[in-house]
């Protein structure tokens, strides 16, 4: 009891102080385990990753401790010799050594192979259908920009456990990308009935109201949940994009400097911070972080994305957006981003048919309201009125809140394409009214049609 009242009196950063002396008098691993959270709480490292390691020295299979070791990049190899006499001894452990290297690739940032080792334990029938495995899958598939199976994995672990909370957050950010605002809020409203002492309710409901373009109902949502949760990655992004939108760039970069010390391995946090930039028209930070992010995180088809779409942002560097771009492309020809920069590009330079072709390849395999839009706008750019139009139909039908899609619509039903002027013309000629048929919207078609970076939906 005298802990308990001492934990709950004192501040963070004090704690570990206070606590060394029951760490050496009772030498238990609850206490170790304890210190070394809060060690690594206060970023004190050097003793988080001693307490740990004494956990693990008392308790070989402390899982979580094992984890503490492998966030304070501890290497894989050492933390799996300090469980190697306990997998050789205890029958069906044989599956540790695999999870310890999974979570390993986990904490430095090998998304695709830390897949592969997860989907290789799961098939083990001792592993088969694991929440903690699901949930980490579903994470790891967002972090490579893998929307759509991060959202089936996300909905297989909640089926298995519904009073699941843990990682919610990202699920019902992803459903609000994907413009189920609906489903947002129903998943905000069971989280709140399970536990509004999370973090992760308050950051469903805050992407339900950012989403809904109520970014002060957002930015109160993000600051709750970063009450109850200081290290909530999602409560910081949630926080610092509603700051952005609502002007306050100098303040949302403060969030996303802290999101990224919090997960240095979440491209995310990165975008987020470099849209803060450019927002500011600050290319050159932006550029210096974009590097670093390529640097730092390899050459894959994300950081190609993310440095290209700096690169679109300066006259002098297109060429070099190309260049990255189409390695991105070559990678991952269904990343989402690389597509959209790509047909942003493509429009800059009015090659409208190389970028329906692309559109049309790139939704080949999926369905992606931002796709069928951008598709949408390119067919009105070659006079393919009908097409346009069904695509348009299409990105509404995947979210109907989608305005772009809803104002290229809009536009279309506006505007008479020259067939139907044409016979209209010729029907009032037959007719013999001796009205003249309205060709302005035909003659000036070209103006109107001629600015497309207005109205073209490039995100």
């Amino acid at each position: 009891m005298p802990l308990l009242f001492l934990m709950g009196s004192l501040q963070d950063k004090e704690l570990p102080k206070e606590l060394t002396g029951f760490s050496v008098c009772v030498k238990d691993k609850e206490i170790n385990m304890m210190l070394a959270n809060l060690y690594k709480k206060a970023g004190q490292e050097r003793p988080s990753v001693t307490s740990y390691k004494e956990v693990l020295r008392q308790c070989p299979l402390a899982l979580d401790a094992i984890l503490g070791l492998l966030s304070l990049s501890v290497k894989g190899a050492e933390v799996a010799s300090m469980t190697m006499n306990v997998i050789q001894t205890v029958p069906n452990l044989d599956w540790l050594s695999v999870w310890i290297k999974a979570y390993a690739f986990v904490h430095t940032g090998d998304n695709s192979r830390a897949i592969n080792t997860i989907c290789s334990l799961e098939k083990k029938s001792l592993l088969r259908d694991n929440v903690d495995l699901l949930g980490s899958l579903a994470d790891l598939y967002f972090r490579a920009g893998d929307n759509k199976n991060s959202v089936l994995k996300f909905e297989q672990a909640q089926m298995l456990d519904p009073y699941l909370i843990k990682g919610m957050d990202v699920y019902g950010y992803l459903l609000a990308r994907e413009g189920r605002l609906e489903d947002v809020e129903n998943l905000g409203c069971r989280l709140f009935n399970i536990s509004d002492q999370h973090a992760e309710p308050w950051v469903v409901s805050g992407c339900h109201s950012f989403y809904s373009k109520r970014y002060s109902r957002a930015l109160y949502l993000g600051a709750k949940a970063i009450q109850l949760n200081s290290n909530s990655v999602q409560a910081l992004l949630l926080k610092g994009a509603a700051l952005r939108n609502m002007g306050r760039v100098q303040e949302a970069i403060i969030h996303f400097r802290e999101a990224i010390r919090l997960a240095p391995c979440r491209l995310d946090c990165y975008e987020g911070l470099i849209e803060c930039y450019l927002a500011s028209n600050s290319i050159r930070e932006a550029m210096v972080m974009a590097n670093n992010v390529y640097k730092t995180l390899g050459a894959n088809a994300q950081t190609l994305t993310l440095l290209a779409t700096v690169c679109l942002e300066d006259p002098v560097t297109q060429e070099k957006a190309k260049t990255l771009l189409d390695k991105a492309l070559t990678q991952r020809p269904d990343y989402i981003k690389a597509v959209v920069k790509k047909a942003e590009l493509l429009s800059r330079e009015q090659k409208y048919e190389d970028g329906i072709a692309l559109l049309r390849n790139a939704l080949a395999n999926q369905s992606d309201c931002v796709l069928h839009r951008i598709l949408g706008d390119f067919l009105v750019a070659v006079n393919e009125y009908q097409e346009a139009m069904d695509q348009y139909s299409i990105a509404l039908s995947l979210d109907p809140n989608d305005q772009k899609s809803l104002e290229g619509m809009q536009k279309m039903e506006k505007e008479e394409s020259p067939t139907d002027a044409t016979q209209e013309e010729d029907v009032d000629d037959m007719e013999g009214s001796g009205e003249e048929g309205d060709l302005e919207g035909s003659d000036s078609e070209a103006a109107q049609w001629a600015d497309q970076e207005q109205w073209f939906g490039m995100q």
